[in-house]
């Protein structure tokens, strides 16, 4: 199985903690030079100084912050000017805020279609042209397991991450042809700073302890237990992979099981 990421370069979003992160550390261990992405410049320092040089990789990263997402597409697109090829795009940044859809307003979904689709978008539009010069292209967003069954409680975040895995999918299609696989990974709870926001949030309004909520949460999952990062990253490196060059349009849930459709 041909698992080797040496001479690619991979841009990684959301960088700095959690998934994102933990997929940077994983490319880099398979050969790959890693671009950070992420608004925070002390913490983004601190990543690109723990990722993997063993393989020859040089690595760097770009500040820009994905509310603001036409001064990401031009620190992005400036940064681009430098480079000959790019062969891997990982779209990640954090979920919007949890709430009942009865209860959110408009401005939650633009602002939530803004920072994850529309950033999206641009970044593929972006580094697609290189990935055709290349003829290696893998883009894989990181998304939800809410994209095939709703979560409770995330109604902005359920209708925003829906919108991305239709586009996705879209994308797909056209840039298949280019030797470039577009494809979701769908992390189901996974123990990053988010989920403990979300536990600490639904303790704090049933007034109920973390621990209630956490292991009524794990119930629901045949594995038992909350995702590692490391375990979601694992998933994303591989769709990287030329491993993964017929796998093209695709959801990947890695969520132990938990969700309940086939």
């Amino acid at each position: 199985m041909n698992l080797n990421l040496e001479n690619k370069r991979a841009l990684v979003c959301g960088s700095t903690q959690g998934i994102g992160k933990a997929t940077a550390i994983e490319l880099a261990q398979l050969g790959a030079s890693i671009v950070l992405v992420a608004r925070n410049e002390a913490k983004l320092q601190e990543v690109a100084n723990e990722l993997d040089t063993s393989k020859g990789q040089q690595h760097d990263y770009i500040a820009a912050d994905f509310s603001e997402p036409y001064e990401l597409d031009l620190r992005v697109r400036t940064y681009l000017e430098q480079l000959e090829e790019v062969h891997i795009l990982v779209n990640n940044t954090g979920g919007p805020p949890g709430g009942p859809i009865t209860e959110a307003e408009p401005d939650e979904f633009l602002g939530a279609f803004n920072q994850h689709l529309i950033c999206d978008h641009l970044l593929v539009q972006a580094v697609s042209p290189l990935m055709k010069k290349a003829g290696y292209g893998r883009i894989i967003n990181i998304i939800s397991t809410s994209v095939k069954q709703p979560l409770h409680g995330l109604g902005v975040s359920n209708t925003i991450r829906g919108a991305v895995a239709s586009w996705a999918k879209t994308m797909a299609n056209e840039l298949g042809q280019y030797g470039i696989t577009v494809n979701n990974v769908l992390p189901g709870s996974t123990r990053t700073g988010r989920l403990d926001s979300i536990i600490e949030s639904r303790a704090q309004k049933s007034g109920t302890s973390v621990e209630s909520i956490e292991e009524a949460m794990m119930a629901e999952i045949p594995a038992r237990r909350f995702a590692t990062p490391e375990e979601v990253a694992a998933a994303a490196a591989f769709l990287a992979t030329p491993a993964a060059g017929y796998i093209n349009g695709t959801s990947l849930p890695v969520d132990g099981g938990r969700i309940g459709c086939l």
